[in-house]
């Protein structure tokens, strides 16, 4: 039997907080709930969270700058900075959404959210870091190479400093490296978003992966008018 899924919720708001946690509960996750930043650091450093949902927290950054710290690199660390994480926004601000992804989000939900919606896209989340990188070989598209299990990418044998979901979004195109996806294709397999909308994400992550892949041989990410990406 899989042991049920552990989530780490950072909520200032205790009633809220408190809610979700017991929902989450009934439906059989092991809920850790922290009130702050300090606390959710506590907490990591005695279990092993699978998600952490990150909500409202201190000005002046809030949860953006716990979700740093997390994918930061800093000595005497206690975060893994690869635990999936989930950003729940003040508003539907297509801003702060953005900022969360370039923060290293996984998804991100605007308030007012309904539990069931946040639950579907928790369980997204966990499905797609779920996925096994031993199973995965490592990928060499010419001089391009990633390494699934160390999760790293270099060209022409140079590393590729890579936020987390321009790894992802690069993972994602090699896997059909001529194929042209489409933003709504990328958005619903990277990001957990149900529809397009008008959000820029795909493109400004789409942009800046090409920028560091400027420096090696060839053309790389591909924009299609109308369409999407292909990697070459």
């Amino acid at each position: 039997m899989t042991a049920p899924a552990s989530i780490l919720l950072v909520e200032a708001d205790r009633r809220f907080g408190e809610a979700i946690a017991q929902q989450l509960a009934a439906d059989g996750y092991r809920v850790e709930l922290a009130r702050n930043a300090r606390h959710a650091r506590i907490l990591a450093s005695g279990t092993r969270p699978r998600l952490a949902v990150l909500g409202r927290l201190e000005a002046p950054r809030g949860a953006l700058s716990l979700l740093e710290e997390i994918r930061g690199d800093v000595p005497g660390r206690v975060w893994d900075r690869r635990l999936p994480a989930l950003v729940i926004g003040g508003g539907a601000v297509e801003l702060d959404a953005l900022r969360a992804f370039e923060a290293g989000a996984d998804d991100f939900v605007a308030m007012p959210v309904g539990y069931l919606e946040l639950r579907a896209r928790m369980c997204a989340v966990l499905r797609r870091s779920a996925r096994d990188p031993e199973a995965q070989p490592v990928i060499e598209i010419g001089p391009l190479r990633i390494d699934p299990l160390r999760r790293a990418a270099t060209l022409a044998g140079r590393p590729l400093a890579l936020r987390r979901m321009e790894y992802e979004l690069l993972l994602h195109l090699a896997g059909e490296p001529e194929r042209v996806f489409s933003r709504t294709e990328l958005l619903r397999a990277i990001w957990g978003y149900r529809s397009a909308g008008s959000t820029r994400t795909v493109d400004t992550h789409a942009s800046r992966l090409r920028s560091k892949l400027g420096g090696g041989e060839g053309r790389w990410v591909i924009g299609v008018w109308g369409v999407g990406y292909r990697l070459r």
